[in-house]
């Protein structure tokens, strides 16, 4: 069972906190496109540590509450992704 990324919902509802479009977040990050914005709040893909920065700046977020959220989300992941890995190698 897939848990739902912290970081995903998160970054998605700090934007629309903030009263920015997807676009507009893209831009100011320097991106031509907003699917990479779209990527990272469908937990799709993570917003590289620079990104990520920059997103807290936009959204006015601490670094220690970003910080936070990027590490228990990686915990997460780590932890199923060896489950999942641990348990199909007893099946064996």
């Amino acid at each position: 069972m897939k848990q739902k990324n912290m970081l995903a919902e998160f970054l998605k509802q700090k934007r629309v906190a903030a009263g920015l479009s997807q676009r507009e977040v893209s831009d100011k990050l320097g991106y031509t496109t907003p699917q990479f914005v779209s990527n990272w709040e469908r937990g799709v893909s993570h917003p590289p540590i620079n990104a990520i920065k920059k997103l807290g700046e936009l959204y006015k977020i601490s670094a220690d509450e970003l910080f936070e959220v990027t590490l228990t989300t990686t915990i997460q992941e780590v932890t199923q992704d060896l489950r999942r890995k641990f348990l199909s190698s007893r099946a064996r």
